[in-house]
């Protein structure tokens, strides 16, 4: 168990290290941010019909579905989970990290482990999250 923590955690600051200073930015600029959610759509329209991929893409949804709620005021969130959810999304939509995209399905993955380390590690504040949405309808 402390072997996946201690990957989850070196996996978040190798993000950090490549899109920290470009996250801190964007946390700023709501209209960035729609773009953001933009690109991320059309990435995982690229591999989402693969059924292996459809589980594995279900922590963006819900990393989206935060970041709607928080900007329209809705669902606010920690500055920390603020930061690590788009750290996320800026990871999984750039075409350069530690596993280039171009390398097709190898590339997602390296995408996909940022995001799961991130949905792990901010598991309890999603939960409740998930908690309040459901509260919603």
């Amino acid at each position: 168990m402390g072997s996946f923590k201690s990957n989850t955690s070196v996996t978040i600051e190798n993000a950090k290290a490549l899109f920290g200073k470009k996250v801190e930015a964007l946390v700023k600029q709501k209209e960035k941010i729609t773009e953001l959610i933009a690109s991320v759509g059309n990435k995982i329209s690229r591999f989402g019909d693969n059924p292996r991929v459809k589980k594995l893409i279900e922590p963006i949804s819900v990393f989206i579905r935060m970041l709607r709620a928080h900007f329209s005021g809705a669902h606010k969130l920690t500055n920390s989970t603020l930061g690590l959810v788009l750290l996320a999304l800026v990871y999984f939509v750039s075409p350069i990290d530690i596993i280039p995209d171009f390398l097709g399905f190898f590339g997602f993955a390296d995408d996909l482990s940022v995001v799961l380390a991130i949905y792990a590690k901010i598991k309890d504040e999603i939960n409740q999250f998930l908690d309040w949405e459901r509260t919603q309808d």
